[in-house]
């Protein structure tokens, strides 16, 4: 009884505010008499104005950011279940949605597909959200890791990583020896020529590397636990060294890439002595269940 009792009150209250909007509408067509109201025809049908409304609203940039969004996620989960299937990882498709995506396949055989879906104005908004997801992702990497074992294998750490910047570094600059005068830019010096290349095949795709650990369930142990710090102390130290390379470039010294790492390391001296403790005593203050004076 109390259900129809509810749907008879729904019904009732409807009722009665439609017959007071239709009596509205009603009696306020007689307040135009005497007025030159004129109706605006554009000639075309109802579906031609339908479609046009619909091409108006599709080009806004929320809509635009929203089809983008639905477009990546439909297509980044179909290819990597279709990795997961064939026992690769599921980051695999997601990097193959991309480049299907991207210029190099859509941009190049559907042009037209690919700049009404990616115009070039809606890139920055896409580039921002790209890199609110990494920070998130690489936040909640940061919460797993178990600091005790990452204290322990340091050392080990640092010598894995900076072996395996050294070695393709050195090959990188080997190549751009041999490549130089074919596929240098015009006024490019050698050095700055083969710092990029060199330090462009040292990065590690730390990102990717973290998806493919967390993916496989290896992240809370030890093995996991050093292939993320190796990998870690890898970026750090190939990004320092193309801050330099960068500031050599631009300045076209090495003394001015000493102020780029000299603010680096000003940032992490912060994290670890301000940030760092402040956050703990937020921590501790919570588990306490008291509040912060």
């Amino acid at each position: 009884m109390k259900k129809f009792r509810n749907s008879f009150f729904y019904v009732g209250v409807v009722s009665v505010f439609s017959l007071l909007i239709y009596f509205t509408m009603q009696r306020g067509k007689g307040l135009e008499a005497g007025r030159q109201i004129v109706i605006p025809a554009s000639g075309k049908s109802q579906w031609a104005e339908f479609i046009i409304a619909l091409q108006h609203n599709l080009a806004h940039p929320l809509a635009i950011l929203l089809v983008q969004i639905i477009t990546i996620i439909l297509a980044a989960r179909m290819l990597g279940w279709v990795c997961k299937k064939i026992g690769q990882p599921s980051v695999i498709g997601e990097i193959a949605a991309g480049i299907l995506l991207g210029p190099s396949f859509a941009g190049m055989y559907f042009p037209g597909f690919s700049a009404a879906l990616f115009p070039v104005q809606s890139l920055g908004n896409l580039q921002f959200l790209s890199q609110i997801g990494l920070i998130l992702f690489m936040f909640v990497i940061g919460m797993e890791l178990d600091l005790k074992v990452l204290r322990n294998q340091a050392k080990e750490a640092v010598v894995i990583s900076h072996a395996s910047i050294v070695i393709p570094f050195s090959l990188g600059l080997a190549l751009a020896y041999f490549i130089y005068e074919n596929f240098a830019p015009k006024g490019i010096q050698f050095s700055s020529f083969g710092l990029f290349l060199g330090i462009a095949m040292s990065i590690t795709a730390f990102p990717v590397l973290a998806r493919i650990v967390q993916e496989r369930g290896i992240n809370k142990t030890r093995l996991g636990t050093v292939v993320i710090t190796c990998a870690a102390t890898d970026d750090i130290t190939a990004w320092c060294i193309l801050a330099a390379v960068i500031a050599i470039v631009k300045a076209g010294s090495f003394v001015s890439s000493i102020y780029i790492i000299f603010m680096a390391a000003a940032y992490v001296l912060l994290m670890l002595k301000v940030v760092r403790p402040f956050l703990k005593r937020v921590g501790d203050l919570h588990t306490t269940r008291e509040n912060l004076s």
